[in-house]
């Protein structure tokens, strides 16, 4: 029963993702080709409620479920890896119509074919794991 509130936050995240439609291909579609605003207005709330989240946490010295101070650690000066990453990332999202958050509710509404973008997404992601420490910095 320990998991069961992570449980319910990840329906209440896949409920809010399918009523803003941002796990509708369609609106992906829509924002990667310019033609509406819908999915820009969805990414930049998130990226504004983060900020506000990550200014809370660092103002009220906020701590874990584990009750340890959360630290938010320096990120590496190249920026090259970073933009190498948001690239792949941003041509699966593009190629496949979802990103990692709605797979799994565009699999549930029945679309089989997902499965496979769901099995490379693991795949892709054990394999990193596997071979990050060859890589280089």
């Amino acid at each position: 029963m320990n998991g069961l509130k992570y449980i319910l936050a990840g329906i209440l995240f896949g409920i809010i993702l399918v009523k803003s439609e941002a796990a509708s291909w369609f609106r992906i579609q829509e924002m990667f080709r310019f033609q509406s605003f819908h999915m820009y207005g969805i990414i930049g709330t998130a990226v504004l409620l983060g900020v506000i989240s990550v200014w809370l946490i660092k103002k009220f010295k906020l701590k874990d479920t584990d009750g340890l101070p959360i630290a938010f650690a320096d990120k590496d000066p190249s920026y090259s890896r970073y933009i190498i990453g948001g690239v792949i990332f941003g041509l699966g999202w593009a190629l496949t119509g979802v990103c990692p958050g709605p797979m799994f509710d565009t699999l549930g509404f029945g679309y089989l074919a997902l499965g496979v973008v769901i099995i490379g997404a693991l795949g892709g992601t054990y394999l990193y794991g596997v071979i990050k420490d060859k890589l280089p910095h």
